[in-house]
């Protein structure tokens, strides 16, 4: 893995967690400095504790977000520990009962009760990420027993990087009310021309999201990509094996064997094979008419047809699957599949109008078993009728 791809892959590199890593990569960041800066517009920070470089996407999409949390109070409640953390030293240690004090007086009144099983849920879910990401250590003791017993207490020590978990703004974000109006925010500190931006935005999405999409006839970023795709293969290619693929309504930046950037697909498991299959048997309704792609190759269908391909491509290749896929409940099969889509960008969903969109990806990733596992499960089942 090199340089970019760690900076890339990690949220930063410690000198905590690692120190060789750490030295190594501040001995050898200024190699892909002028790329991350003059391309993507990032922001590098380096210190005597870390090396971070801030990634920002080029757009906000539904997938983005922290994985282990459930909801929106998992994010409040993990603001709140960052406050309770920002007050504290490097190396200074606090106990359980500390933090859930301070988390009482400062939560909104009457919102965190510490009788409610399921805030003390959401506490530990929210902590062992914080250990997870080394905001705080453990030293004694075992916090996991708050969910069951409200006199557990434990020692942890705070480690001083959760201060460069937050971004840093230069303007007052108060009057933010939307994602947007964070981005826009963004790019006016950055003071810069369209063309520098949209560059910017371009590389951006190509190396944190899954694919770039043509949103209308006149997309200016697709079209950047379109008129500049030399430069930005080259540009790539330098630093990443990868290659750059550019089709009628969508571009894609597909990784050789030894690239590594993030979460990749296929993995070696059962569910991207069931994922697989699902995306030829929706290549194979759209061939024979059974579903329409729209101009921006993509589908529009209703969740609840979703659901029914989902059950008919079990139905056809379930007996391939591993046991527990075997063995699950159809709702929890389907809701397994279609997190798994939606966190992986090839498929969004409208939860209002209850209408899913399939990516143009899963008409390029799509699977099947041999012809002889058909063959030989076809057998199977004419032996069954006659018997």
């Amino acid at each position: 893995m090199n340089i970019l791809e760690e900076l890339m892959n990690e949220r930063w590199i410690s000198k905590y967690r690692d120190r060789d890593k750490y030295y190594r990569i501040k001995d050898e960041i200024n190699e892909v400095r002028p790329f991350l800066v003059e391309k993507l517009g990032y922001r590098i920070i380096s210190n005597s504790s870390l090396v971070k470089l801030e990634k920002l996407p080029g757009e906000a999409l539904p997938w983005m977000g922290i994985r282990e949390f459930k909801d929106i109070s998992d994010y409040a409640l993990f603001c709140v520990i960052l406050m309770f953390l920002e007050d504290k030293d490097a190396e200074e240690q606090f106990v359980l009962s500390q933090l859930t004090e301070y988390i009482t007086g400062n939560y909104p009144e009457g919102q965190m009760s510490w009788t409610v099983y399921a805030n003390r849920q959401r506490l530990i879910r929210v902590m062992k990420f914080c250990m997870k990401n080394d905001l705080f250590v453990m030293d004694d003791g075992n916090g996991d027993q708050f969910v069951t017993d409200l006199e557990t207490e434990a020692l942890y020590e705070n480690t001083g990087l959760s201060r460069y978990f937050a971004r840093t703004f230069t303007r007052d974000i108060s009057a933010n009310k939307s994602v947007a109006d964070f981005f826009q925010s963004e790019w006016l500190d950055m003071n810069e021309d369209r063309g520098v931006i949209r560059r910017q935005r371009v590389y951006r999405k190509l190396l944190l999201s899954l694919g770039l999409y043509r949103e209308n006839g006149q997309d200016e970023d697709f079209n950047y990509v379109k008129n500049y795709r030399s430069v930005i293969e080259n540009d790539l290619e330098q630093l990443v094996d990868a290659t750059l693929q550019v089709y009628k309504s969508s571009a894609y930046l597909i990784l050789g064997e030894t690239g590594d950037l993030g979460k990749i697909f296929p993995a070696r498991n059962s569910l991207s094979d069931a994922i697989l299959l699902l995306h030829g048997e929706i290549r194979e309704l759209v061939e024979s008419g059974g579903l329409n792609v729209e101009v921006n190759e993509r589908i529009n269908l209703p969740l609840i047809k979703l659901e029914e391909i989902i059950r008919t491509t079990r139905t056809k290749y379930g007996s391939g699957f591993s046991k527990a896929f075997r063995e699950m409940p159809d709702p929890e099969f389907i809701q397994t599949i279609v997190e798994e889509m939606e966190g992986l960008d090839f498929l969004r969903i409208d939860q209002v109008t209850e209408e899913a969109e399939i990516m143009p990806v899963a008409g390029k990733l799509t699977g099947k078993y041999p012809d002889r596992y058909l063959e030989r499960k076809s057998g199977e089942e004419t032996l069954n009728e006659n018997q």
